[in-house]
């Protein structure tokens, strides 16, 4: 068997002081651009909101496609608005490098007529396209979160990264979105995190699961992440749980486990998928909480492959490239246990959460079963 490379998430003061930031304040540079659009690397700024009628909100910014890392800078932006029935409304705005820019002191970014700007506190987001358009406020009622140091760090010299920082855990959103079929005029919650690495990311993580949920007065960022074969499929939890604007806890403290459950094969992407995923968890003040997401129905299913330009597409093919994305609606639960009885439970039924699919399904389990 080949030798497992090193892959951590570190939380030490000398990952701390290497990496410039600090153990407890956030920077306005680190929600501005991070990379500098070379041959590997990628970044993207996003926001989604959702609403108490069932209206979802998404919005990125790229500095290129995440799945064309090794091209050059490739400015993009996009829209996806869900009505409360199903119907989805989307859009993409592309632009010239000499039309966008990309600030390295804060979130400022322009793409096209696009724009995204941000203190960590309070952001403005425009999106203007040809057929869609929407001007958001998002108001931080969260404050910016880092798990641990923020990056994941692969190979036995640290030398590939995969990094998130959520600026928003939770905010205020009022919206206003043109489309086809109308304007609406939008309140409800909402998020923003941003992310950028220096390889393909299909090169680093097998999968994950992310989610994030609005639950009462609980606020939840989930995310288990599996890493590919050459880093033996280790797994990372990154985490956090706040109740009002109060952060309870988090990943530090490493007594996260992720449980789920209702395994069946998804039709269009062949990747295995659980009806629920759940997490369990301890606070640093001994506190137990249990968050169930709860699939009620699909908002995106994709196969990478069928993004790529063609003669990309048949490369991809014969490789055996099988990227999906998928993307869930559903409730969210949590519990708050004692004695593993439930004291208190709140339900929310507008939750959103994802599954990024890079590697062939179910080979983590294989090896696994194998070697562990």
């Amino acid at each position: 068997m080949k030798k497992i490379r090193a892959a951590i998430h570190p939380d030490d003061d000398f990952h701390y002081e290497k990496l410039g930031i600090s153990r407890n304040k956030i920077e306005l540079w680190e929600d501005a651009m991070r990379t500098d659009g070379s041959r590997g690397t990628y970044e993207w700024w996003y926001f989604d909101s959702s609403y108490s009628d069932g209206t979802k909100l998404i919005i990125f910014f790229f500095s290129k496609s995440p799945i064309e890392v090794d091209g050059p800078v490739k400015p993009m932006s996009t829209i996806e608005l869900t009505l409360p029935d199903g119907r989805k409304f989307e859009e993409q705005v592309n632009a010239s490098i000499e039309d966008s820019f990309y600030s390295r002191e804060k979130c400022d970014i322009k793409i096209g007529d696009c724009r995204m700007e941000g203190d960590l506190k309070e952001y403005s987001i425009v999106f203007k396209g040809k057929t869609m358009s929407a001007r958001v406020s998002l108001v931080n009622t969260v404050p910016a979160w880092r798990s641990q140091c923020g990056p994941i760090l692969f190979g036995d010299k640290e030398e590939y990264f995969f990094n998130w920082l959520p600026a928003t855990p939770e905010g205020k959103v009022e919206a206003d979105v043109s489309f086809s079929e109308g304007q609406l005029h939008l309140e409800g919650s909402g998020y923003h995190d941003h992310n950028w690495g220096n390889i393909s990311m299909l090169k680093l993580m097998h999968h994950w699961y992310w989610g994030r949920a609005k639950i009462g007065d609980y606020k939840v960022i989930s995310s288990w992440i599996t890493a590919e074969k050459k880093y033996g499929y280790k797994d990372f939890d990154v985490f956090m749980l706040a109740k009002g604007g109060e952060i309870l806890g988090d990943n530090a403290n490493h007594t996260l486990k992720f449980l789920p459950e209702d395994e069946y094969t998804d039709s269009h992407t062949g990747k295995p998928v659980y009806n629920k995923v759940v997490y369990e968890y301890e606070t640093p003040a001994g506190e137990f909480y249990r968050i169930a997401y709860k699939r009620r129905g699909d908002i995106s299913r994709q196969n990478f492959i069928d993004l790529l330009p063609a003669p990309v597409r048949l490369g991809a093919k014969l490789i055996g490239f099988e990227g999906s994305y998928l993307r869930f609606e559903g409730s969210a639960t949590i519990e708050r246990l004692e004695n593993g009885i439930a004291v208190e439970s709140v339900t929310e039924d507008s939750a959103v959460w994802e599954l990024m699919y890079f590697g062939k399904a179910c080979a983590d389990k294989l090896y696994k079963e194998k070697n562990l």
